[in-house]
């Protein structure tokens, strides 16, 4: 078993409401050398939320995430880092339409199964 770290992505379309909808999970697992992001969005719930949001720039941001994950030259800059950097960069708070919520933990032997379950627990 090894230990990861874990935020979920925030969809705030009104950061002074304060209101979120869960649209996806970064997982990093340093002994693994992982870190991956998973996402699903639901135009149905951000609408429900706020009639509006724009569900293509929210798509964007998280495309961004998963970019600075798989260290995507296009991520700029933070995508050269290492796996570490790249996620403390991404857990980082923010005020932005796409957030991370706090930061949890656990032991996983299988980094990859563990973000698709946590993706169905949080997000789904």
């Amino acid at each position: 078993m090894k230990p990861y770290q874990y935020v979920v992505l925030r969809c705030v379309p009104r950061v002074e409401r304060e209101e979120f909808v869960n649209v996806g999970v970064v997982l990093y697992c340093q002994a693994a050398d992982y870190l991956d992001a998973r996402w699903e969005v639901s135009p149905e719930r951000l609408a429900a939320l706020t009639p509006g949001v724009d569900v293509d720039a929210v798509c964007d941001g998280l495309e961004f995430v998963a970019a600075v994950c798989h260290a995507d030259p296009a991520a700029g800059s933070v995508a050269t880092k290492d796996p570490g950097t790249r996620f403390g960069f991404l857990k980082a708070p923010r005020s932005t339409v796409v957030q991370p919520g706090p930061v949890h933990g656990g032991l996983t032997a299988d980094p990859s199964a563990e973000l698709d379950r946590l993706l169905g627990a949080l997000v789904g």
